[in-house]
């Protein structure tokens, strides 16, 4: 007599039922998520909605009585158009130049914070300064630094370069206030990284000869990894979004213009709802496109780090 064996998925130990604690436990989670899930929902679903209601009419202030719904007409019009692509690469740009620079510079200030000896509290708070500055002061700061009139840096560098004029020179400024501004957001998300590595492990790795390379790229990094992941998914989400520094400092001009400031310009200035809500709903789905991205190719080279241990 034979007994059958219900099949179950290789590799894979059967489920057992959840205890009475621990449902208990899963209520409690969802009634004490619940308020600010709530809030969550009242703040952001709705102007979303609405942002998305309003991309599929046609809608202009100036012409209140020309209002109908147009479909997906608001999106072909922004999609077709170059300024869309431009601006879309130009926010690239300074994403991709800014989060470089800021992984670079937040691991020293990270690594300095972590291994300061002596005033560790001071080192920290004055590292983390610049982060507590309002955007909107930190890039009028700079763009006084710069201005040939009343700004020091031509002065400092023995140069009469008119930073605002020019495309390249726009870029650079506009990216060293980025940086000098969220740098430390991104050593202090890479500090909680440093402390995932045991001294113990780095001591083995000393005493069994790895050099001072060795140890960072094969010890320190890689243990490293889910908060570099973090700190990079944050980091790009924030400067896709880039708006205060451009509109301080250069208004879009030179060719800086970015996503944020092409909504606004549409929203605000040309009081077109319709063209503009459809650039903010675009810009909201270029930021998911990333986020999905950085979730799904780092979660799976994450669960492939954790299955090799």
């Amino acid at each position: 007599m034979t007994t059958t064996i219900p099949p179950q998925a290789a590799g894979q130990a059967p489920t057992r039922p959840r205890s009475g604690r621990a449902q208990s436990e899963r209520k409690l989670g969802w009634m004490l998520c619940a308020p600010a899930v709530t809030v969550m929902l009242l703040v952001t679903a709705y102007p979303i909605g609405y942002a998305v209601w309003l991309s599929l009419q046609r809608y202009d202030l100036r012409f209140p009585d020309d209002r109908a719904f147009v479909g997906l007409d608001n999106y072909a019009a922004v999609v077709g158009n170059r300024l869309w692509w431009q601006d879309l690469t130009n926010t690239m740009i300074i994403t991709v130049a800014s989060v470089i620079v800021e992984l670079i510079l937040g691991f020293a200030l990270a690594f300095v914070m972590h291994r300061a000896i002596f005033g560790r509290g001071p080192v920290r708070a004055s590292i983390l300064v610049p982060y507590g500055i309002i955007t909107v002061v930190t890039a009028f700061a700079w763009r006084f630094a710069f201005d040939p009139t009343t700004g020091f840096i031509n002065g400092l560098l023995g140069t009469e370069q008119s930073w605002f004029t020019e495309s390249w020179s726009a870029y650079v400024v506009i990216i060293a206030t980025e940086v000098w501004k969220t740098t430390p957001f991104m050593a202090l998300l890479l500090l909680a990284g440093f402390t995932l590595v045991p001294d113990d492990l780095v001591k083995a790795s000393r005493v069994d000869g790895a050099g001072t390379w060795q140890r960072l790229t094969k010890v320190i990094i890689p243990l490293m990894k889910p908060a570099i992941l973090v700190a990079l998914l944050f980091r790009t989400l924030d400067a896709v979004r880039i708006f205060d520094s451009v509109f301080v400092q250069t208004r879009g001009a030179q060719g800086t213009e970015s996503l944020s400031i092409l909504g606004y310009n549409t929203l605000i200035t040309r009081l077109n709802l319709g063209l503009g809500s459809a650039v903010s709903v675009l810009v909201f789905v270029v930021v998911l496109i990333i986020a999905f991205l950085f979730v799904k190719g780092f979660g799976a080279n994450l669960a492939q780090q954790r299955g090799e241990r």
